[in-house]
């Protein structure tokens, strides 16, 4: 089986009065294990990576790690639309001791497919730990090309995936062609993950897996062993949570779920995100009753 094959969870950094709940965090960690997750992964996009400070952002890294010890793999966020900051990052996050890096398309600089290889090439070649790449174009603007992608699995071996965020099944199936068999391509997008699975990717890098971690490691499993038939009823059993979870801005939606579902974890988020607007929120509110993950 390629490597990073399975279900990673896409971790929220749970915050209370403004800092980072370690306890909720570990205890997420802890939660996510039990249910069967093949890893995490810490300050990423879920993670609230753009408002946590380079020493916050380091501690939650190095967390996951203590927390896991071992028991699933940590993937660490370290992407960064600055290349010398993402080397750093990366250097910090392989002395703590994550199992992989997470490396998101520069952002805002809208670099040429050129400059993403020479960026992801350098970053690669700083480092020990596998490299995941992660093409999200809806934020970053830029999308990681498939020749570009191929470039970087050809040059660099420790580039061994990608989660792919952009919204395109067909885009799937480009970057298996072109992609060599042991490459692993992971789902970004959890309302497409089941179609990307059926195009060849191989897992899911989930927020949805915050809130329902068993449900999609089922989900998951039961496509990967040829079961398609269960993979597809919890597919369409949870759809409408996939789309809830993004009808305002990720983490926003998660958050609020998990905290309505459980108690025990704040919704709170850093500006310049905020709380849910009412309508939205009595949206997800139904979504969760139907599903009988909260009382009417």
């Amino acid at each position: 089986m390629p490597p990073f094959t399975g279900t990673y969870t896409a971790m929220v950094t749970p915050f209370r009065d403004d800092r980072v709940d370690t306890a909720a965090f570990s205890r997420l960690i802890d939660e996510q294990i039990a249910a069967g997750v093949d890893g995490v992964v810490a300050v990423g996009t879920t993670g609230e990576s753009p408002t946590l400070d380079h020493a916050e952002h380091v501690e939650v890294i190095r967390l996951a790690v203590e927390t896991a010890a071992e028991r699933c793999k940590v993937i660490a966020g370290t992407g960064s639309n600055c290349t010398r900051e993402a080397i750093e990052m990366t250097g910090q996050a392989e002395r703590v001791g994550a199992d992989a890096a997470l490396l998101v398309a520069p952002y805002y600089n809208k670099p040429s497919q050129e400059g993403l290889y020479r960026h992801f090439r350098a970053i690669a070649e700083s480092t020990k730990m596998p490299v995941i790449l992660y093409s999200v174009p809806g934020r970053s603007v830029v999308e990681i090309g498939v020749e570009t992608t191929r470039r970087l699995a050809d040059d660099c071996p420790n580039v061994v995936a990608i989660k792919e965020a952009g919204g395109s099944v067909d885009r799937i199936s480009q970057l298996r062609a072109a992609l060599p068999p042991d490459f692993t391509i992971l789902s970004g997008d959890d309302a497409l993950t089941l179609p990307y699975l059926a195009a060849g990717a191989r897992g899911v890098i989930s927020v949805t897996s915050n809130l329902i971690p068993a449900e999609i490691v089922r989900m998951v499993s039961a496509f990967l062993h040829g079961k398609l038939d269960a993979a597809q009823a919890l597919h369409h059993r949870y759809y409408s949570l996939h789309k809830d979870l993004f009808i305002e801005p990720n983490p926003v939606p998660v958050k609020t779920a998990m905290s309505l579902a459980w108690g025990w974890l704040t919704p709170d988020v850093r500006l310049p995100l905020c709380e849910m607007s009412d309508g939205t929120l009595q949206q997800l509110r139904r979504t969760l009753a139907d599903l009988d993950l909260i009382k009417a």
